[in-house]
């Protein structure tokens, strides 16, 4: 209780301490990507049980045509994505109103991307390691931890984008808008090399698709695309336009979550269709900017934004989780539910699972959260033992940038290897354990930078 106690005056004091200058919408906006993305899987995940009794999961929106329009509202990545351009602009021109430079704010993204992520990663291998001792099945143990690692498909390329956002930055002062306009035609030529050939040959669009729209977020921050009717409508009418012509008339499916069978994705990896979806998505925040800031700057629910955006990358990172937990749960009390998809009852236990894998959450948050809440201001303790040489370069500009750069290769290189890595293929700790020891020697080196400061001299 006294923790609950300590969070809930956290959470007030910072509501209180908000300055007038932040732009509150864009909080509001990316807790609402987040839930949604964390709704959407629970709702859309079908449970069942195999032939041999094995429990499985896949996607019901094969079972629910009708569903596929929907996806243009509820797909909402894009949102994140043009929200992240926005506060990654704001954050990286604050860092160097304070001296700092590109390398000192990636190292502080880093701090806030990857200290809740890393617990989350020794988590499952812990748990893996744990399961392989108590006998439990290889592939079993390898499946559950895929399963649980889903989240961090998408931090992968957010990780990337962050990475980038520096140079992608100063190329957006200098072309401004022709940026995303160059990416947008990278994409649909990625488009065409899907259609034409293998479906890995779009697979630049994971990278260009999110660029993309995250240079979008720079062109609101500048006043390039300016909250309003002006910048709003077009956006709004063409983009829906352009998604009807695309996906009517055009070879683009529907639906904007992907669906097994179809020849062409819109998700994975972005398609020109996903981008004219973005497009009236970004429309629409323009027009309702101003409305809802006013509402914001003059309502308790702020305060509410700023308690599930203190921990809105621990709700991401453990809510698929939460769901293995609870399924897990009922399926050992013999009490899991799997009616047929689309059927009355299939939508009636939409509402308990809904509620109980929000409970099993929040415990999870609970446990897990301080960890994200505490740590925007956390200081690293500087690791003992580090050679004396290491800690010189560390200090310096160039080595110290490489460095970083590094670090944020080996943790998403870790990430993609063990997501990449087959759903059943064995391994002692659940994760593939070059990928673990990519990501967590990554993880410590960004780590031990974070405590280690440049040196003074060099200061810019």
């Amino acid at each position: 209780m006294d923790g609950m106690g300590a969070a809930s005056r956290g959470v007030r004091r910072r509501a209180e301490q908000t300055p007038p200058s932040r732009e509150r919408f864009i909080d509001l906006l990316r807790g609402i990507s987040i839930l949604a993305v964390v709704l959407g899987h629970w709702l859309v995940t079908v449970v069942g049980y195999g032939k041999d009794g094995e429990l499985t999961a896949r996607s019901a929106l094969p079972d629910l045509p009708w569903a596929h329009p929907l996806t243009w509202v509820v797909q909402v990545m894009p949102v994140f994505f043009f929200v992240g351009g926005y506060a990654n602009a704001v954050s990286l021109a604050a860092e160097r109103r304070r001296g700092g430079n590109a390398t000192e704010w990636l190292l502080n993204r880093s701090g806030r991307l990857i200290r809740p992520t890393t617990t989350l990663v020794l988590v499952m291998a812990g748990g893996a390691l744990v399961a392989r001792l108590f006998d439990a099945a290889p592939a079993r143990v390898r499946l559950v931890v895929w399963f649980a690692s889903i989240p961090l498909w998408f931090l992968v390329a957010y990780l990337v984008v962050v990475l980038l956002t520096p140079a992608m930055y100063a190329l957006h002062r200098r072309y401004g808008l022709a940026v995303p306009v160059a990416l947008t035609g990278l994409v649909a030529a990625g488009d065409l090399a899907r259609l034409l050939g293998e479906p890995s040959w779009g697979n630049g669009n994971f990278l260009f698709g999110w660029l993309a729209i995250h240079q979008m977020g720079f062109a609101w921050y500048d006043g390039r695309l300016a909250p309003g009717i002006r910048a709003g409508l077009p956006l709004l009418f063409g983009g829906f336009g352009a998604s009807l012509l695309l996906t009517l008339v055009g070879p683009y499916p529907v639906s904007m979550i992907n669906v097994p069978g179809e020849r062409l994705h819109n998700m994975a990896p972005p398609s020109l269709a996903l981008l004219t979806v973005a497009a009236a998505q970004l429309g629409a925040v323009l027009l309702l900017r101003d409305r809802v800031e006013r509402w914001l700057r003059h309502s308790r629910a702020w305060m509410g934004v700023v308690a599930v955006n203190s921990v809105i990358l621990t709700i991401f990172l453990w809510h698929v989780s939460a769901a293995i937990l609870l399924i897990g749960a009922l399926n050992f009390a013999g009490a899991l539910p799997t009616p047929s998809v689309g059927s009355v009852a299939w939508y009636i236990w939409r509402i308990p699972l809904l509620i109980m894998s929000t409970l099993m959450l929040a415990l999870l948050v609970a446990t897990f959260g301080s960890i994200e809440f505490r740590g925007a201001r956390q200081q690293d303790r500087h690791p003992r033992g580090i050679p004396h040489s290491l800690v010189r370069a560390a200090t310096r500009p160039m080595p110290r940038l490489a460095l970083v750069v590094a670090g944020f290769v080996c943790v998403t290189l870790g990430m993609l290897g063990n997501s990449l890595l087959p759903s059943t293929s064995p391994t002692l700790f659940g994760w593939p354990t070059p990928a673990l020891i990519a990501y967590l020697s990554g993880a410590a080196a960004l780590r031990f930078l974070r405590a280690t400061p440049l040196a003074t001299s060099h200061r810019s």
